[in-house]
């Protein structure tokens, strides 16, 4: 059976972050708020764990995982981003956005998109997710906590840990966060494309559905 730490959404306990980040280092499947939804993530270097995800999602190979990053420093380590890009990231992070880029030597080529090579990278704003990348020190390998036949993610945690409970190592109650998905934008073109209109405000960046 899964865990469930009680971390408060704006005050995380450092003691139960640091608990967490030490369960998706050895390899575990954790589900965590965002400042969309709840989120399913693992190390970005664990292969049998993302096949775990893949496995819990009914993914396949096409599927756009992300990176969710501390900064748009670190975002930058893993994309390449042009001067144009950088504007636009700059004015949306941190936020519930994610960004299609084409990836850096950095990312792990089986997380890429299998034909165009791109990965999708965000920043999120939610002090949960912030406290686990920062103990982390580095990206979390992350989609959103979306269940097969679903229509929404699930927003209570009690609810995430009953579905999921034998396939999860942790489940972190950070309260309602939204069942929402991020704004996704595809940067690979020349210009940007709205691809998914979720939490994000798109309409202050100046994009047109």
């Amino acid at each position: 059976m899964s865990q469930l730490f009680h971390i408060h959404p704006d005050n995380p306990q450092a003691r139960l972050i640091r608990e967490a980040v030490k369960i998706i280092q050895q390899g575990g499947v954790v589900a965590y708020p965002t400042d969309s939804c709840y989120a399913l993530g693992c190390h970005l270097g664990d292969k049998r764990a993302m096949e775990r995800i893949m496995a819990i999602r009914q993914l396949d190979l096409r599927h756009h995982f992300t990176l969710v990053c501390r900064d748009l420093s670190e975002l930058g380590s893993y994309a390449k981003v042009d001067n144009a890009q950088y504007r636009l990231l700059k004015a949306a992070t941190p936020g519930a956005f994610t960004f299609i880029l084409q990836a850096s030597k950095e990312v792990p080529r089986r997380t890429l998109h299998p034909k165009r090579n791109t990965i999708g990278l965000r920043v999120p704003e939610h002090p949960v997710a912030q406290a686990l990348l920062e103990g982390l020190g580095e990206p979390l390998l992350s989609c959103t906590l979306m269940l097969p036949g679903q229509d929404e993610p699930p927003s209570d945690p009690f609810e995430i840990r009953d579905q999921l409970q034998n396939q999860l190592e942790l489940v972190i109650d950070g309260g309602y966060c939204g069942v929402a998905p991020t704004t996704v934008i595809d940067l690979t073109d020349s210009a940007p494309q709205l691809i998914r209109r979720g939490a994000g405000d798109w309409i202050k960046l100046g994009l047109e559905p």
